[in-house]
Parts: C-alpha cells; sequence; structure tokens
C-alpha cells in the first residue's frame, strides 16, 4: 500500500464568479499531520468539503486512502472522520449519551464500551453522566473528536478544531492531535492560527486565493527567509511557558474545568 494517504492534484471550485480554489497540489503520508494554513476565505473549508465528499470539485482530482473522492465515495467516507469548526454534539444528551449514540448508528460493537473508553482518553469520565449542554467549549471538542473516532477511522479531518476556544483548551485539543498520529491516524487539519501549525505539523501548506503558495516541513519554510545577524541573544520565556507554569498540569486544568462547568450548569439551573 501506497505511504500516501491523501492524494490532491489540480483541485478547483468556483462559485459563481468566485474562484476559491485554482488548482490545489499536495500529498499527505500516512500517520502524519498535515496542516492546511490559510486566512479566513482562503478556501481550506471548501477543499476539506471536497475531500469528504461532501462538494465535488470543478476540475482536478483527489484520492483518500486510494479512493477517487469523486467516483468512489462511499469508500471515502468509510475511510474518514470530519470534525468541523463547531463542535457537533447533543446538548440534551450526556456525554457518554452521545457516544453511545454514535456508536450504535456506526454498527461498533460493544458501544458502551467505547464509550467508557473514549471518555477516559479524553479526560471527560467524570463529566460523562452529565449533558453536553453543561461542558465547557474545551470539552465539547474534546468530544466531537472523540466521536468522530468511533469506527477507527484511518483520516481524519480537523477543520478549525480551535476555534474560539481558550488557551489551556487549545493546548489540550493540540495534545489529542498529537495521540492521534502516534497512534498511526492521518490528520489534515486546518487553520489560520500560526502556533498552532508550528506546534503540530509534519508538514504545512500554505494556502492563498486559492493555490498552494508553499509546502514544506516547518524548518524548509524557515529557511525561505535569511537568518538575522546578532551578537547576543537572551531567551526569553514564551507566553505559553508562563501560561502553563501559572495554571499547573493538566490533571489540575481538567478538574478545574469541570468545577467551572459544573457551577455554570448549577448557576443556569437556579437562574430557571
Amino acid at each position: 500500500m501506497s505511504d500516501t494517504a491523501i492524494r490532491v492534484r489540480g483541485i478547483e471550485k468556483s462559485f459563481k464568479d468566485v474562484h476559491v480554489l485554482r488548482g490545489v497540489d499536495f500529498d499527505v503520508e500516512r500517520g502524519s499531520i498535515f496542516a492546511l494554513l490559510g486566512s479566513n476565505g482562503a478556501g481550506k473549508t471548501t477543499l476539506v468539503r471536497i475531500l469528504s465528499t461532501l462538494l465535488k470539485a470543478d476540475a482536478g482530482a483527489a484520492t483518500v486512502q486510494g479512493h477517487d473522492v469523486g467516483s468512489e465515495p462511499g469508500e471515502v467516507r468509510e475511510s474518514i472522520s470530519l470534525t468541523g469548526q463547531f463542535a457537533a454534539v447533543d446538548e440534551v444528551l450526556s456525554g457518554r449519551e452521545n457516544l453511545v449514540l454514535v456508536a450504535k448508528l456506526r454498527h461498533v460493537k460493544h458501544p458502551a464500551a467505547v464509550a467508557e473508553e473514549l471518555l477516559a482518553r479524553f479526560s471527560l469520565t467524570e463529566a460523562g453522566d452529565r449533558r453536553a449542554a453543561t461542558y465547557s467549549g474545551g470539552m465539547r471538542r474534546r468530544l466531537d473528536i472523540a466521536m468522530s473516532l468511533i469506527g477507527e477511522p484511518k483520516i481524519i479531518f480537523l477543520d478549525e478544531p480551535t476555534t474560539g476556544l481558550d488557551p489551556q483548551a487549545r493546548i489540550d485539543v493540540w495534545r489529542t492531535v498529537k495521540q492521534l498520529a502516534d497512534g498511526g491516524t492521518t490528520v489534515l487539519l486546518t487553520t489560520q492560527y500560526l502556533d498552532e501549525a508550528e506546534q503540530l505539523a509534519d508538514r504545512i501548506a500554505i494556502l492563498h486565493r486559492g493555490t498552494i503558495i508553499q509546502n514544506g516541513t516547518l524548518a524548509e519554510l524557515k529557511q525561505l527567509l535569511p537568518p538575522a545577524e546578532i551578537e547576543y541573544v537572551e531567551k526569553q520565556p514564551s507566553l505559553e511557558d508562563v501560561f502553563l507554569a501559572l495554571v499547573g498540569d493538566t490533571g489540575e486544568a481538567d478538574a478545574a474545568e469541570n468545577a467551572d462547568a459544573a457551577a455554570d450548569a448549577s448557576a443556569r439551573k437556579e437562574a430557571r
């Protein structure tokens, strides 16, 4: 089997007189994290919709897991999972019920056991029986990604997975994405955040005005600019270093997140 999980060649897409994609080309290796970096309106979501068979390209070709997105949409859908910009969870159901429902819809054996494993994997066990409406933004996103992994898809598309999240929640999602790749899942994520692409991606493709203007590893992209000549550099801590030093480890953050979400839910109930 080829080492290429996703192959895109000459993809074009227009909406009336607006040319969104103007001939996009790239490959994504199996088990890697590939970041599609671009500003709002660059065409990132349109491309993801084409690759996930939700939209047809006007020209060009693309394969996912060796299946053509145009002529073999069923086979493509069996190989992938898609998480959009907003968490697609049922707020009336609990976290556990959301997972069990998706497992049943995908005809997975032992849906309750699958739900328990995913709740533990994404640090949601304590909140598993609470309605998803009481979850914080970071918890909803983690639940959304957990739901997308049911059925063990080979490829997962994450369309701007940290939009609207606070710094700690973003770091939690980053950690989850890295774990997916470490487990052999191919991840294609779109983002407009430079630090997100820098933290996560094995390769970064910059999408601008409908075309890929650069594609490479972080080291390769940095080589595009000449190094600055300096005599002395004093390393200053980054904002992330300061933030993590102040808030402590993830376990404490998860507990605080659960407590905050529960407090918000209780306040809303009393208000009613």
